[in-house]
């Protein structure tokens, strides 16, 4: 009889095998460790000189324009150059925007939010240069079989950055006070850049040929254009994320409707993420590889649904338990979506595929906080989040429809 696998069998650790892999996911951590701490001060100081949900809208617009207007220059410059180097060069630059974060935050209450819009707009600019970047490398640091393996553990540390990260910032922001959480998101990006540092350089199959910006460009969203698998995984997520997140509005259910103030802000915005960590976990040893297409839909329906739920919710507990759960779903589509792209895509095309899923998945999270911030000002906080839950799952039975190809793909 065949022998019960364990939990945590070797194979569940295939990526670690690497050690520049251990270096840069550490890198990784802490960045987003800090940038989560960061926003957390970010967002709760703009609604508290504003007092518009409109306005948190607007602070995850300053990221998103940038990071959506470079993300495809971005790529094409991922594709060309020392992957390793650009991300030297954006952490630096992150460093400078924390440093300047905390020396705001000795100014005490400040009477206009604009200083926080710039600070979003310069690190949606680094955006869109990270992602394109770091997904091209963590691939060239890996063995093709450990693909799905890396996109687990990706998933996981990212998403345990997050839960401590939201949950610390709030808690630090009301035990510590801004300045030294400030202080603290300068010490975090400042390690995730020693860490880029110690990774060894790496060659990779560069483009040499003279093709000029727009036709690189082009060449990249053709490609993914001309994959319906691809563009159908990367547009249900961008629907779900612009039209079901619920999380921009988190300072507003926090202050209104379940009035738990600032520590209680922490918990509900680090609660999707904490059971993200646990099913990201649990993939590791159980990657979502058969029937992928259709535990996508799956799982993206079932977010949608916890969005509304949520919008439903009076009660505390209940909303922190939905939020993990929607995370949990969110997650199993996080890492068949990132396996999905590094099975499908070249090696000298990584760069500018990437820029691709940037502009649809990364920045459809602060597009949607606009769009939940405006649709909160015209319909009113819970109808908005009802409706575009409502949005969310017809998306997903349109996709389940009209894209066959979706639904049945396997990735083993």
């Amino acid at each position: 009889m065949k022998a019960k696998k364990r939990f945590f069998s070797p194979e569940a650790f295939a990526a670690f095998r690497s050690i520049d892999f251990r270096k840069f996911i550490f890198s990784k951590f802490m960045l987003t460790l800090g940038l989560q701490m960061q926003f957390v001060v970010l967002s709760w100081q703009v609604y508290e000189i504003t007092k518009d949900p409109l306005s948190l809208g607007f602070l995850g617009l300053a990221e998103a324009i940038p990071a959506v207007l470079f993300a495809l220059y971005g790529g094409h410059v991922a594709d060309r150059f020392d992957r390793r180097k650009i991300l030297i060069f954006v952490i630096a630059s992150l460093v400078l925007c924390s440093v300047s974060l905390f020396v705001l935050s000795l100014q005490g209450r400040l009477s206009s939010a604009v200083p926080f819009y710039a600070i979003m707009f310069l690190i949606g600019v680094a955006r869109g240069f990270y992602s394109p970047a770091q997904f091209s490398l963590m691939t060239q640091l890996i063995p093709r079989e450990s693909y799905a393996n890396s996109s687990a553990w990706n998933s996981t540390f990212w998403h345990v950055a997050v839960v401590i990260g939201s949950s610390a910032g709030g808690l630090m922001m009301g035990f510590l006070g801004k300045p030294v959480t400030c202080m603290t998101v300068v010490c975090l990006v400042l390690i995730s850049l020693f860490q880029m540092l110690r990774i060894v350089p790496k060659q990779f199959e560069k483009i040499t040929d003279q093709e000029n910006i727009f036709d690189s460009i082009t060449t990249g969203l053709k490609f993914v254009f001309g994959h319906p698998v691809m563009l159908g995984a990367l547009t249900l997520d961008l629907v779900a994320v612009l039209f079901g997140g619920a999380v921009a509005m988190l300072p507003v259910f926090a202050s209104e409707v379940l009035h738990v103030g600032e520590k209680g802000f922490g918990i509900l915005r680090a609660a999707p993420f904490a059971g993200a960590v646990l099913m990201a976990l649990y993939l590791t040893h159980h990657p979502p590889l058969k029937n992928a297409g259709r535990r996508l839909l799956i799982c993206i329906a079932g977010f949608a649904v916890c969005m509304i739920l949520f919008a439903l919710s009076k009660n505390f507990y209940l909303s922190l338990f939905i939020l993990a759960l929607s995370g949990a779903f969110d997650n199993v589509s996080v890492v068949i979506r990132s396996t999905i792209l590094q099975l499908m895509t070249p090696e000298h095309m990584r760069g500018r595929v990437s820029s691709v899923s940037t502009m649809f998945i990364s920045s459809s999270n602060e597009i949607g906080a606009f769009e939940s911030g405006a649709a909160a000002k015209l319909m009113g906080l819970i109808p908005s989040i009802i409706f575009g839950g409502g949005v969310a799952l017809v998306s997903v039975v349109a996709a389940a429809w009209k894209l066959p190809s979706l639904r049945k793909v396997q990735l083993k």
